[in-house]
Parts: C-alpha cells; structure tokens; sequence
C-alpha cells in the first residue's frame, strides 16, 4: 500500500533534496548565499562607495542597493545549477525560444504588470485615497532603477519560480505541489516586510501562484519576471507609492503620504499590495488564465525525459536481477 502510495505521489526522477522542506531549505540556502555573495562584491570592489559618488544622494543609494543586492541571488542561482548537474535543465527556464519566453509572453508580462498596477493606482487616485504630484524625471536614475528592479524581481523568480517550482516538480506528480509550494515560500520571504498584513500575506500567495501558472501553461519565467518586475517599477520608481512597505526616496511621481488613507485599492503601510483591489485582480486574472487553458496541461516539462530513463533503467536492473536468479 505505501510502495503504491509512494508510486502515485512520486516521480522516480526526484532526488532526496527534492521533497519538499529540504527543498525550501536549500532555496533558503540559496538566497542566504546570494547575500553574501552580494557583500562580498560590495566589500572587495567598494560598489556603496562608487555609488554615493555617482548619486550623490545617500538615502537613494541605500534604496537602490536594496534593489540590487539580488544580483547575488542571480549569481548563486547560477552557480549552484552549474555545480550540481542534475540541476542544469534549469537553464532551459532562462532561454529564449517560441514555446515559451517569446516575445509575446514577454510583451504579456510587461502590459499585464504596468496594467495591473497601474489600474490599482489609478482607481485610488480617483477615490482620492491618493494625491500625487510630479516629481522629477532624471534619466540617469529613472532608467538605472529599472534596471535594478529587474535584478531584484527576476532574483526572486529564478529562485521561486525555477529553481523551487522545478525541483519540487521533479519530485511529485501533481504540479499543485510545485505551484502552491513556491507560492508558500514566496510569501514567507515577505513577512517581515514593513507593514504585512493578513490580506497582504493572501495577496502575496495568490501572485506567487499567478506567476507559477505563467510558468506551468506558458512555459514562461520571462513572462513572470516581466510581470512582477513592472509592477514593483511602476509603484515604486514611477508613482513613488510603498512597495511592500518601503518608500523610495527617488519617483517620477511622489505621494502626499500626509494626506494617503487605506481604501478598496490602496494601504498606508503595503500600498496597492494588501488592499482587496489587488487581491481581487490577481484572483481575476488567475480565473482568466485557468478559463483560457481549461482542457490544457502543462507546456513543458522539464523532467519528462528523465522521468522515463529512470523507469527504464529500474526496468532494466529488475530484469537483470531475474536473469541472475
């Protein structure tokens, strides 16, 4: 019974730091590496020195530093895929071809996060939860940060959604446990944030599985990488709202936070994130995804292939053991 249970849940392929808490400890273990990989580049090339002399500005640098540490996580990624080999089908994720990280999806991603989030602020401003005013526009910071938000948001989806999603979708048959199992991860990296709440905590679970389903229908990290880095971009850089609690000093736009309230589209301390507005168009937007592949699995599989050769291989070594006997 436990062997057919083990048959029903398992994929031969898995391997032991696939189940699912070692797998959470080892993204863990990445993400703690890619930080010191980060101050390890901060400390050996004086990169908070070069910055403040470029910005001028202390309180920008500290903020966009916030940004671009995740260029360790990126180099960690890179490393540990590269390293252990069972792994290394991981790089099929980043890879640009038609199946998946086409430009469309690309395209879908970049208007499906300016849109997203730009319709929550829009809908707050009109509320009048929100008054913002421009600011200044500096080309050198401006397209600087987008580059740096980039960073960020794509370090957090080849940790999330490629190296958590696919480990845990080489181990278990059902592709729940890769899409709610990063999902989890995901917001458990966010709960120390400034200003987390209950409906910021259900927000950030349900755009983890947002973006898995990017990934499972559409073959596509670059769709959710575009997604999740638009949305951060244009709430925090181009209207200066929080973004998960914290402010940039630097926007195209700057808040009124003296005269900012909590409404359907926007809190105080989270910003649009947390507020039923969000939840309720990540939710939409999920209903959309699932209606429009409603009959259709999943794109690409990565593990298929090793999936059958390690069937084949337990087959052959059965046979082997009769032939001895």
């Amino acid at each position: 019974m436990i062997e057919k249970i083990k048959k029903t849940a398992y994929r031969p392929s898995g391997k032991i730091t696939d189940f699912l808490i070692i797998a959470f400890l080892l993204s863990f273990l990445v993400f703690l590496l890619g930080d010191f990989i980060a101050i390890l580049g901060y400390r050996l090339f004086d990169i908070s020195g070069l910055l403040v002399r470029i910005i001028q500005d202390e309180d920008i640098v500290n903020f966009f530093q916030m940004y671009l540490d995740f260029w360790g996580v990126w180099a960690a990624f890179f490393l540990v895929i590269s390293v252990f080999k069972n792994n290394r089908p991981m790089w099929k994720c980043l890879s640009f071809r038609r199946s998946g990280n086409s430009a469309p999806a690309i395209l879908a991603g970049i208007l499906l996060g300016f849109g997203t989030n730009g319709f929550c602020i829009l809908m707050s401003f009109l509320l009048g939860d929100i008054k913002l005013s421009f600011n200044s526009f500096d080309p050198l910071l401006f397209f600087s940060f987008l580059l740096v938000v980039l960073i960020q948001s794509g370090g957090e989806e080849i940790l999330d959604r490629c190296y958590l999603y696919q480990k845990l979708r080489r181990r278990y048959r059902s592709p729940l446990v890769a899409i709610f199992g990063n999902s989890l991860f995901f917001m458990g990296l966010h709960l120390f944030n400034n200003g987390i709440s209950i409906l910021a905590i259900v927000d950030l679970f349900l755009t983890g599985i947002l973006f898995s389903m990017f990934v499972y229908y559409y073959d596509s990290l670059w769709c959710a990488i575009l997604f999740h880095t638009c949305w951060n971009f244009s709430q925090s850089i181009a209207f200066g709202l929080p973004n998960s609690g914290l402010v940039s000093k630097y926007s195209l736009f700057r808040l009124d936070a003296a005269s900012a309230r909590n409404g359907f589209f926007y809190t105080v301390d989270f910003g649009v994130e947390g507020s039923w507005g969000s939840v309720l168009i990540q939710a939409a937007v999920i209903a959309a995804i699932l209606l429009l592949n409603r009959g259709r699995g999943e794109k690409e599989d990565l593990w298929k292939q090793m999936e059958i050769e390690s069937v084949e291989a337990e087959a052959a070594r059965q046979k082997a053991e009769v032939r001895e006997r």
